[in-house]
């Protein structure tokens, strides 16, 4: 069984940053990957961020590269993504979501994750 509660989301400016948290309840260990994806409003949802909770290797998409950063905290049993130099382009309801599988065969087709938070909504004014 596997939980994931989102929360961080809000509203800022252009050029702001915003720092989401994913907190996964994993009792059955599988959530070894976990990622971040976003849906905006009229729009499919699109994989921004994922770790591999093992190895810590992570993967981003080219709209996000160099400005999010996703890590994860163990001991917390969190899952971060840091959102800066943020864009209009970027609102977005933002969701967590976890498979057992290794990141590098799912990648971010959403269809391959097995469990999905509620979401949390980023809203970036210009």
């Amino acid at each position: 069984q596997v939980q994931l509660v989102e929360s961080g989301g809000g509203s800022v400016e252009a050029g702001g940053s915003l720092r989401l948290s994913c907190v996964v309840s994993d009792s059955t260990d599988s959530a070894n990957c976990v990622a971040w994806f976003r849906q905006a409003a009229g729009k499919e949802r699109e994989g921004v961020a994922q770790i591999y909770s093992l190895g810590h290797t992570t993967t981003y998409a080219d709209s996000v590269k160099g400005r999010f950063t996703i890590s994860q905290d163990n001991a917390k049993n969190t899952v971060y993504l840091q959102m800066n130099s943020l864009k209009p382009e970027d609102t977005a309801m933002y969701y967590c979501a976890a498979v057992a599988s290794l990141c590098q065969l799912v990648q971010f087709d959403s269809d391959e994750y097995t469990y999905w938070g509620q979401g949390t909504q980023v809203a970036v004014s210009s």
